[in-house]
């Protein structure tokens, strides 16, 4: 589970930094909703994917280094739309920072 802190102004992940106001977790309801990676190419549960660039894990050591590849991912709701197991680590990846594996 992805946690977050709490600002009067504004929401934050303590994983990776992003800020996001309150409201903007509103979404509309009976909305289909759509992932895609960072090509566009749209995610479903089970897919594998790959970091496209080094991500340093917030408030740790750890990065994962570009073209490292998930065990089969799971959609989640919220911000960060990928919930998989990367180098051993369970984490929760936004889209953009990865890239779909073909085959």
């Amino acid at each position: 589970m992805t946690e977050v802190l709490k600002h009067p102004d504004r929401i934050e992940c303590v994983t990776c930094g992003h800020e996001w106001t309150p409201d903007a977790e509103v979404d509309a309801p009976d909305a289909e909703r759509v992932v895609k990676d960072a090509y566009g190419n749209v995610l479903a549960d089970g897919d594998i994917v790959a970091m496209i660039k080094d991500l340093k894990l917030k408030g740790s050591s750890e990065v994962l280094k570009v073209g490292t590849k998930s065990k089969p991912i799971r959609l989640v709701e919220g911000d960060h739309e990928i919930s998989c197991k990367m180098g051993g680590i369970a984490i929760g990846l936004k889209a953009c920072f990865v890239k779909k594996v073909m085959g």
